[in-house]
């Protein structure tokens, strides 16, 4: 079996040194922040500062493909979640009598918990497997390497930190977006990485509420995401009674700024259906308004057309695929990421075969996703951009949805999108599903896509003063 050393502590670095050692490896994993999750939630969550993960407060889905992954491969974690107060919503509950269920819906599962949550889980876990070592504050500072023939010339065999080397048969980078391992690469004579990256445009405004004692669960209607031509409303249900409510807006946007004022935050939060429901039911406010922006989708490959740019390394989370957050994919792809090489680490993991399996599998698996998490939010950015109403695909991507409110069978359709468990182009043209559309709209010959939340000119008046 191998020895793997993981770079970065966060989601994918847990849950990829975890997997590592349950399936017979043994691992090291190296973080840089001091500390590690814990079991006091609410401290953690609100009051620690972890500059390298910006995301950590804001709002997490938790979809059907990480919930498998979890339930398969660490029951212990998912049960562990479920103990620190994680929520199971099925997506087919959004019918007042569920439909028959069909093979496959077992994976329409929605865990609902914050971010600190599953890392907390995480790290319990890992505290207590065999053959698995956490160092914290204990930051990787370079990458050693040896140089041989060809056009792969650099073999990644472990890495350096301050306190000496460590030895590996595979280097993961779990760092992130930011980690700093494309620079340790440079640094090695390893040539640049291929990235592809697109801008989304959009800014994030969030805040954290509990709903009263007593009050277990929020209300199941309206639909927990809504939006119109330049702003969106989202809920998240969380663990705990805990819920986020967030608002977005194109970056460009005059009125952002004045978002960040809890006052004006929560009276357009109450202009969209969602926020008005749930703040209605007396919720406690829990933070401030938590901002996020110049986020985009970003593929980062360490093959080109050469081949392998390095052997012995590879990335997982937001080191291969870091996607905007309106679909909640990046926990999901993470795992299926940290699942792919605790499963393949013994397959000679230095080899230039390797690396080049590793990123035709990321290709095959991942970048899919990452391409339709990019067509969304290029037609959400554009709309918000320019204010215009969704006409062409964007009209009939919005009568899918709409439908699918009415409709079990083309709601099921959506919601195996949405979990990741059937690509859209194969999911939206089974025959039974484009049907039932086509009548939805013959039966709505004047449609026009619905427009959720205050116009323009109400926008203004709630955003005006500050």
């Amino acid at each position: 079996m191998a020895h793997v050393l993981v770079i970065g502590g966060g989601v994918g670095g847990l849950a990829t040194a975890l997997l590592a050692a349950r399936h017979g490896h043994t691992a090291e994993l190296f973080e840089r922040d001091t500390r590690a999750p814990g079991a006091a939630l609410e401290r953690d969550f609100f009051g620690w500062h972890r500059p390298g993960v910006p995301q950590a407060t804001q709002p997490h889905a938790l979809l059907g493909a990480a919930r498998t992954v979890l339930r398969e491969e660490l029951p212990d974690v998912h049960a562990e979640m479920l103990r620190l107060g994680a929520r199971e919503r099925h997506e087919l509950d959004w019918f007042e009598v569920r439909p028959p269920a069909r093979p496959g819906d077992e994976d329409l599962v929605m865990l609902q918990a914050r971010r600190i949550v599953l890392e907390s889980a995480l790290a319990t876990a890992l505290r207590a497997e065999p053959g698995a070592v956490m160092h914290h504050g204990e930051p990787v500072t370079g990458l050693t390497t040896t140089t041989g023939p060809g056009a792969c010339g650099v073999r990644v065999t472990g890495v350096t930190t301050q306190d000496g080397a460590y030895a590996a048969d595979l280097v993961v980078d779990a760092g992130g977006r930011r980690g700093g391992v494309e620079r340790l690469l440079a640094a090695a004579g390893c040539r640049p990485a291929v990235v592809e990256r697109h801008r989304t445009g959009l800014a994030y405004f969030c805040r954290w509420y509990r709903l009263p004692e007593g009050l277990e669960e929020g209300p199941r209607r309206p639909w927990a995401v809504t939006g119109g031509t330049f702003a969106g409303c989202a809920v998240f249900p969380a663990d705990n009674r805990v819920f986020a409510v967030t608002l977005f807006v194109h970056t460009r946007d005059t009125t952002r700024s004045a978002l960040r004022d809890p006052a004006v935050f929560e009276a357009a939060a109450r202009a969209f259906p969602p926020g008005a429901a749930w703040l209605d039911l007396g919720a406690e406010p829990l933070s401030g308004v938590l901002a996020t922006a110049s986020l985009d989708n970003r593929w980062s490959a360490l093959v080109d057309e050469q081949g392998p740019v390095a052997t012995g390394l590879v990335p997982v989370g937001d080191a291969i695929t870091h996607t905007n957050p309106t679909l909640g994919q990046g926990t999901s792809l993470a795992l299926w990421a940290a699942r792919r090489v605790a499963r393949t680490a013994h397959r000679d993991p230095g080899s230039a075969s390797f690396a080049a399996e590793y990123h035709a599998w990321a290709v095959r698996t991942l970048k899919p996703w990452f391409d339709f998490q990019v067509v969304a939010d290029a037609a959400i950015g554009e709309r918000f951009a320019t204010r215009a109403g969704r006409s062409g695909t964007a009209r009939e991507v919005a009568a899918l949805f709409e439908c699918a409110l009415e409709d079990p069978e083309v709601m099921r359709a959506r919601a195996r999108v949405r979990h990741l468990a059937e690509p859209p182009e194969r999911a939206y043209a089974d025959p039974e599903v484009r049907a039932r559309v086509a009548r939805w709209l013959a039966d709505r010959p004047d449609y026009a896509p619905h427009v959720v939340g205050p116009d323009r000119e109400e926008w203004e008046k709630l955003t005006a003063g500050s």
